[in-house]
């Protein structure tokens, strides 16, 4: 059987996609482009109403092109609207969230020679749901460079329980649970035996790790958890951080981050809005002092930090004082990325029922400014790395690199190498203002 993975969205997502993938493999599908498989898993993404369309306009095109596919929808889309999703071409099934730990045996195969693979996409469904002890069928299907990925996407929590008034997901990933410490270190010792060197530590409310667990445990117990277990000179492995919510970014992740060399030193702390009215609108749980508070902490605890965002602009009742908050604060912060979205209507949730919502020009011409200024603070921080010796692992062909703070570089005269090795390079640009490296020791 010939299948493909369409995922959409966060790396939430893109690990439990990686879990299909690993069962289907393991049980002896081969992957192909979706034009050309037999078995199309779609993970949809709701997080906006474009993210949505994404997802109905890709699945009328795989229908289109290959007709004689069978697409399977999933993710938050086909939790929050299974009967927009039921109405499309070719869709022979629909799982929701939770349902995903049992995606793979819920297909049924097409031909009875499918029959054993089905028995075996069903034990091996356990690492879709990153629970498994690392001895499952699986074991033998990873290996760096699986859906054209390097670094392994390990989620360990899902589900959400915070009030953001514009938020649907927690509606369509339930309340919070997370994978037990014990777990995540099996699954940990399975990733790095498969030969993987850097794995990016997810979730969908990642800083409430461990509170629903008994006895209560917190992100920083599975983090030095994480780090003991590997802290073998022979275990050459980095763990990212994806995204944390800036209430649980504490001091001592700051510090665990500054000190182990096991953890990369970079950031997502979503901002939203720089204007404590909007965010107390947006029911975010602090206020700009904090946030700025934090990331100035991290810039001159680690002064070569990454810090990323997410800002929302248009949110009903965003005044133009409003915005002008937020574009002072970021033109001055020591952010490095920003994520825009314009603000995107979800039904059911409190910011749908709000009034004095800004003209779609006047919202877009607002996320236009602000990618500019992420744009300038993008260069600024790239600019800053100029003449810095990094270590970086090789991506793709071998020919780029990432470091530990995200940048990616194309490394000059490199070496004989290939995807997964790391090296020292040192930064610097080309003659199109390009960020490049020179490999220095691997």
């Amino acid at each position: 059987m010939r299948y493909a993975v369409v995922t959409f969205g966060c790396r939430v997502n893109q690990a439990d996609s990686l879990g299909f993938e690993e069962a289907l493999i393991a049980a002896g599908a081969t992957p192909a482009p979706p034009e050309a498989a037999d078995l199309v898993v779609v993970n949809t993404c709701s997080v906006t109403a474009t993210a949505d369309q994404g997802a109905r306009q890709t699945i009328r095109r795989i229908a289109r092109d290959n007709p004689g596919a069978r697409i399977v929808v999933t993710g938050c889309y086909a939790t929050r609207r299974p009967d927009e999703i039921a109405a499309l071409p070719s869709v022979a099934r629909i799982v929701r969230n939770d349902d995903k730990p049992k995606l793979i045996p819920l297909i049924s195969l097409p031909s009875p020679a499918s029959a054993s693979a089905a028995s075996a996409l069903s034990a091996a469904s356990a690492v879709s749901s990153r629970s498994s002890s690392g001895d499952g069928p699986c074991g033998s299907a990873i290996e760096p460079g699986i859906a054209g990925r390097t670094a392994f996407t390990l989620r360990v929590q899902t589900g959400c329980a915070e009030p953001c008034s514009y938020c649907i997901i927690p509606s369509t990933r339930g309340a919070p649970r997370s994978v037990p410490i014990a777990d995540v270190i099996a699954e940990i010792d399975r990733v790095v035996a498969a030969g993987f060197k850097e794995i990016v530590l997810t979730g969908v409310h990642l800083g409430s790790y461990g509170r629903d667990l008994a006895p209560r445990s917190s992100l920083i117990d599975l983090l030095r958890a994480m780090c003991r277990a590997t802290a073998s000179p022979e275990t050459a492995i980095l763990f990212r951080i994806s995204s944390l919510e800036p209430m649980d970014c504490s001091c001592e992740i700051v510090d665990l981050v500054a000190t182990s060399g096991r953890v990369a030193p970079h950031f997502h702390l979503p901002l939203q809005h720089a204007s404590d009215r909007v965010l107390a609108a947006m029911r975010r749980p602090y206020t700009i002092g904090y946030y700025a508070r934090l990331v100035d902490e991290i810039r001159e605890r680690i002064p070569h930090a990454a810090i990323g965002t997410d800002v929302i602009v248009g949110f009903p009742g965003e005044t133009d004082d409003d915005f002008d908050e937020l574009t002072t604060y970021l033109e001055h912060s020591p952010v490095t990325h920003v994520h825009v979205f314009p603000y995107s209507d979800r039904p059911g949730t409190i910011a749908s029922t709000l009034g004095n919502r800004a003209p779609g020009t006047v919202v877009r011409e607002r996320a236009r400014i602000v990618r500019e200024i992420g744009q300038r603070l993008a260069r600024r921080f790239r600019g800053s790395q100029i003449g810095t010796t990094q270590r970086a692992l090789t991506i793709d062909d071998g020919s780029v690199a990432v470091t530990g703070n995200y940048l990616k570089l194309t490394l000059t005269d490199p070496p004989a190498l290939h995807r997964n090795v790391w090296v020292d390079v040192r930064v610097s640009s080309d003659e199109r203002g390009r960020l490049v490296g020179a490999v220095t020791r691997y």
